[in-house]
């Protein structure tokens, strides 16, 4: 059975207006506004087109596209590591993709820059090369990846490069997750 003081309560979760639920279902924004004030009985054919739009609006396929951060910002593989932390804290990043003639082939972390310095001092640190200490690329995906197969992905790994025609479009790393989460998407 459906309860149509749901709706609103869900249209606002998943973020949407009354204008877009209303164009998706083929109504009058000031119809949606009514039926959620509770003064108006809809029929249920209209409850139940309603509830599915909302769900679909709910489980529609997220994709990588849609939560990605682009340009990607990256370091080269001669490059030392004084630039990749010099990147980092410019763009506020905690990881970059190594890249070698526009091909990513590693990465970079914080957690990499702070053993170097522990282990060779803040000075002998910052003139090694990056190729030197870089760990495995971060895996590819499509811009069509889904959020969920992105979910799963980052419980392994820092971030997720999106890669079209063997070219970087976008890199998702746990904090885009969070913000598409946060903004409701």
């Amino acid at each position: 059975m459906y309860d149509v003081e749901e709706i609103k309560r869900r249209r606002k979760k998943l973020g949407i207006t009354q204008k877009r639920l209303a164009e998706l279902v083929g109504v009058s924004q000031p119809m949606i506004a009514r039926i959620e004030s509770g003064t108006v009985d809809p029929k249920l054919s209209l409850v139940r087109k309603i509830f599915r739009a909302l769900e679909e609006i709910d489980g529609k396929n997220i994709t990588s596209m849609d939560i990605m951060t682009s340009p990607v910002v990256t370091v080269n593989v001669d490059d030392t590591l004084l630039k990749a932390i010099e990147l980092m804290e410019r763009h506020n990043i905690s990881q970059l993709p190594v890249i070698e003639s526009g091909t990513p082939i590693g990465s970079i972390s914080e957690g990499t820059v702070l053993r170097l310095i522990v282990e060779k001092g803040l000075t002998e640190a910052g003139g090694v090369l990056v190729g030197d200490v870089m760990s495995e690329p971060f895996p590819f995906i499509t811009s069509e990846t889904t959020l969920d197969r992105i979910s799963r992905l980052l419980m392994e790994h820092q971030a997720l490069l999106v890669m079209e025609r063997n070219k970087i479009k976008g890199i998702v790393t746990k904090y885009d997750l969070m913000k598409a989460l946060h903004r409701g998407i």
